[in-house]
């Protein structure tokens, strides 16, 4: 059925607007589905595994009130000087209990849930104290529960939830060892999810539940790609439907570029999988690291016409292989992957990151110029792969181990289920581009490997070798994945990719230089917690995180600052070193031809970047200058490219620290008032001249006022004071539930002190709402003209006319318009060309048309247009044929010889006699690599009289060519 205005839709659930002219009437949806965060108000009891707090009738009211995320306890940076092994056999090994009341839907044939993204690591769920259910296959993956029958409609009801993190020989990573800290509580976001009985199901439900998107054709030559979207739809009514599923594929503008119907009788409790494909032939944006495009996927249910659910997903459309000699291509392209490994700790919360956290670590290796990401050892949080996504850094995702192979087969039964649930949870991002399909240092598990492929046969898969152990080679996954931190076995005979290693210029040059090495994805971006009784730091009394090319707190350590200079386009110079006495040499790092110092304003010394073998693949090297004398003061680098100066950067010599400045990192995100969103601060002592004192010692004491507080403050976590590194010291502000502003104050002794002011800002928990875009689902039509014996083309409507006639049709669109081509005078000459074979995409379109030669112009009339905006695309092409003798079409071809009179090569588009356009005309026999001229004219109806398109070269009186139009509703916002 053909929709008489213009729809505009916001997701999850649908909103239909009708338009009129530029007047927007805003509704809100009859679509079924709700959403809604639940992580503010619970209450938390730590310990009693054994208790019955579960019963509605118990008093929570002495308990702490907390927020989701959260950790069962909060852990120093020295994990409390805890003595355990890499098996963790008492750190945060207890249990959290959690109550909450949650108000629900009073529509008796609503379907109620319980959606969880993570908890540590076995949960148990009671409503109103009855137990609902138990999740229990590892704490790193998301679940949900269906708690319809356990709640009273339209009433708040009693939830308990028993989180337990003790060691479970079931459930990996457990039993252990692991070289990482597996934390506790509920640590993931809570949702309270309500549909229709007609509804779509969870994606990690089975191999065929929820919405599955792939690509099966993406030809970044043609710029064209296929679309594959399956929706599994399930109806609990006690009777059959008619569902229909209408997808759409929603562009930047919130435009539809593609629209799937498709529908299916669906039998009492039953599903049924949609099964719909199309293509975008036009304009196609590619997914990439440098330009991360993505489409909306709406994928909306009807029964009977009216809208009961809607789901939206992220689309980008990408190629990917893995070539045996060029390496990793990505849209037919080889790219080097280099990046780091990522744990999801962070100092204090252990994994108990709110989404924006998730977001900043990422954000953070965009700007250091990293495409790629390992998430070690198990899968992370989906707002890491949104912001993967959006940012365009390609994942590598593995499932929850780390050497552990366990003899139980329910231990394996449980690492497949986590395995499987992973796939199915991050299918639909365009990010991820490889699972890992092995246990760390171990290898390739066959049974990893096949059920991933069962699960996602196109994605690439990873054997996680390592030279300690295990198979040296892919064995039957798809990549020979290693850890190269020294010698290896590799006979070259396939590609490798080192996906853990050592970091830095050198490393990169190794791979860059070498097609089949596929990258380096460096061991590791931040500093973590770990057991490990190896390391450096073990015992250590103020910090025993490990590792990390930053500290635990996201801060940069030295030689990190490189990699923008390789891997980042824009002007960049980073001078590693302070300007001291100490000086002999200087680091500094840059994408310029050659560097100059200036030292008090004169030349100090000017060289070229280091040229050693070993930094051979590099395009970027470092620079080393060798210091002999110094000088204190400024010193500035400046950067020349082509021999003009390109970046400069001043830094002074560090005096006598005098103060504390205060960087809040606030960059790309905002803070939300929800209880447990973190904002990281950094006091940084300076001198006079506010240039940071590396060197000083110390600590800073931290203060503040306001809806929001310091976590750990009185945790007694040694979070504050908080002690000064490298002249910083960190600390983590936690949000209140109410948004206001906020004043933070840090003290130390002999310094200035000194005080922040921000805000924090209210949260949307209806996700819904949260995630609201507009959709414009504009009818259009596309039209084709010519002779009666034109060459149409799918999707597109003929239109024929005789030589100097004029020509009406009827355009089955909004209801049915008319429409009427005729020359602008009495004295005018139309000429209708047949198919000239004019090679090139839509070449059946523009290689004939309409010729029409009079002083005042062509006419392309619409009547019956209902009032609104709309849009003209109209293409405009003197043909010239290449058809060859062989083509019983020719000698009329050559009989008619329209397209040997001339034509006008400038065109103005007037409508109702205001001009609104040009067109250049182009012309041709073979465009398959020219761009045919278009023209797009934006007219508004008022819906009463007819809209009068006139194309006109009102200076020589050529021929006007018109070959195709489209015409489609619009809005002239857009």
């Amino acid at each position: 059925m053909i929709r008489k205005s213009l729809h505009l839709i916001f997701v999850f659930s649908l909103v239909f607007i009708q338009v009129q002219a530029e007047n927007l009437a805003y509704g809100y949806p009859n679509s079924s589905r709700t959403k809604q965060c639940v992580n503010t108000g619970w209450k938390f009891h730590l310990g009693n595994p054994e208790g019955a707090f579960y019963k509605k009738s118990f008093d929570d009211a002495k308990w702490e009130t907390i927020s989701v995320p959260h950790t069962l306890q909060p852990t120093s940076l020295t994990l409390d000087l805890c003595t355990d092994g890499k098996d963790q056999p008492s750190f945060q090994r207890n249990v959290g209990w959690y109550r909450k009341t949650i108000e629900v839907t009073n529509n008796a044939n609503k379907k109620v849930f319980l959606e969880f993204e993570g908890a540590h690591q076995v949960t148990d769920l009671w409503v109103n104290g009855k137990h609902v259910g138990q999740f229990a296959v590892t704490g790193y993956s998301p679940f949900h529960f269906d708690i319809t029958d356990f709640v009273e409609k339209g009433k708040g009801n009693q939830v308990t939830l028993l989180v337990d993190n003790r060691k479970d020989e079931l459930i990996p990573p457990d039993p252990g060892p692991f070289d990482y800290v597996k934390f506790s509580g509920l640590y993931r976001d809570v949702y309270l999810v309500e549909t229709d009985p007609v509804h779509i199901t969870f994606n990690w439900e089975s191999i065929r539940a929820g919405i599955t998107i792939t690509t099966p054709t993406v030809d970044p030559v043609n710029m064209n790609a296929v679309i594959n979207v399956k929706a599994v739809v399930r109806n609990e009514n006690k009777k059959s439907i008619i569902c229909q599923v209408v997808n759409r594929i929603i562009d930047h503008k919130g435009i539809v570029v593609l629209k799937l119907k498709s529908e299916q009788e669906i039998k009492a409790e039953n599903e049924f999988e949609f099964n719909q494909i199309g293509a975008i032939e036009d304009n196609l944006q590619l997914w990439d690291t440098e330009n991360p495009y993505l489409y909306r996927v709406n994928t909306e249910v009807l029964v009977d016409g009216k809208s009961v659910d809607c789901l939206e997903n992220k689309l980008g459309i990408r190629s990917f292989r893995l070539d045996n000699e060029l390496g990793f291509m990505l849209n037919g392209k080889p790219i080097d992957l280099i990046g780091y490994n990522r744990h999801q700790h962070y100092a204090y919360i252990g994994d108990a990151l709110p989404n924006s956290l998730h977001y900043k670590d990422m954000l953070q290796f965009k700007q250091l110029g990293f495409n790629v990401v390992r998430t070690a050892h198990y899968p992370q949080d989906n707002a890491l792969f949104d912001a993967c996504d959006e940012l365009g850094i390609l994942v590598y995702e593995e499932a929850p181990t780390w050497i552990t192979i366990s003899k139980d087969k329910r231990w394996f039964d449980n690492l497949e289920k986590a395995a499987r649930i992973m796939v199915r949870n991050h299918r639909n991002h365009p990010s991820v581009v490889i699972w890992g399909a092995g246990i760390n240092h171990r290898g390739y598990v066959p049974q990893i490997h096949l059920a991933i492929k069962q699960e996602d046969p196109v994605r690439l898969t990873a054997s996680q070798s390592a030279r300690w152990s295990g198979w040296q080679a892919s064995g039957l996954t798809d990549i020979y994945a290693n850890m190269l931190y020294g010698p290896f076995i590799w006979d070259r005979s396939e590609t490798i990719l080192a996906m853990e290693g050592h970091s830095g210029p050198k490393e990169v040059a190794i791979n860059k230089r070498d097609p089949k090495r596929t990258g380096i994805i460096s061991w590791t971006a931040h500093a973590y917690y770990t057991f490990h009784p190896t390391h450096a730091k073990y015992k250590s009394m103020t910090d025993r995180t490990r590792s990390g090319a930053m500290t635990i707190f996201r801060q940069p350590k030295k030689g990190i600052l490189w990699y923008p200079s390789e891997m980042r386009g824009e002007p960049y110079l980073h001078i590693e070193e302070d300007w001291s006495s100490k000086i002999k040499e200087l680091n500094l790092y840059s994408n310029a031809d050659e560097v100059e110092l200036f030292v008090n304003g004169k030349s100090f010394m000017k060289q070229k970047p280091l040229a050693d073998s070993s930094y051979i693949g590099l395009d970027h090297p470092p620079y080393l200058f060798k210091i002999s004398r110094f000088e204190a003061g400024e010193l500035k680098a400046v950067g020349y490219k082509d021999g003009t100066e390109y970046i400069s950067k001043i830094i002074r010599t560090p005096e006598n620290a005098k103060a504390l400045k205060i960087v809040l990192d606030t960059l790309g995100r905002k803070f939300d008032a929800d209880g447990s969103d973190i904002l990281v601060a950094y006091a940084q002592v300076v001198d006079g001249n506010g240039t940071l004192v590396r060197d000083s010692v110390g600590e800073v004491t931290f203060s503040i006022s306001g809806p929001a507080k310091i976590y750990g403050d009185k945790a007694g976590i040694n979070a504050n004071p908080m002690f000064i590194e490298t002249g910083e010291a960190p600390v983590l502000i936690q949000a209140g539930t109410t948004p206001g502003v906020i004043r933070l104050t840090a003290k130390s002794k002999g310094l200035k002190s000194v005080t922040v002011t921000f805000t924090s800002a209210a949260k949307e928990n209806d996700m819904v709402l949260a995630n609201a875009k507009p959709i414009y689902d504009f009818e259009k039509i596309r039209v084709d003209l010519g002779a009666s014996d034109q060459l149409v083309q799918f999707g597109w409507n003929e239109w024929s006319g005789e030589d100097n006639y004029a020509s009406e049709t009827k355009l089955d669109i909004l209801g049915g318009i008319k429409a009427s081509i005729k020359a602008n005078s009495e004295n005018g000459v139309l000429r209708w060309l047949g198919e000239m074979n004019v090679i090139g995409k839509y070449g059946f379109a523009y290689g004939e048309g309409v010729l029409g030669i009079d002083k005042k112009g062509v006419c392309l009339e619409f009547a019956n247009l209902p009032k609104g905006t709309y849009k003209l695309t109209s293409w405009h092409h003197a043909p010239n044929t290449n058809t060859d003798e062989m083509d019983t079409n020719v000698n009329k071809l050559k009989e008619l010889k329209i397209p040997s009179l001339p034509y006008a090569k400038e065109i103005a588009i007037l409508v109702n006699g205001k001009e609104v356009s040009k067109v250049s005309t182009t012309n041709g026999k073979e465009m398959q690599f020219a761009t045919v001229a278009t023209a797009e004219t934006v007219f508004v109806s008022d819906g009463v009289n007819p809209v009068k398109i006139v194309f006109v070269d009102a200076k020589t009186n050529k021929g006007i060519w018109l070959n195709a139009f489209e015409l489609t509703q619009w809005n002239i916002e857009l």
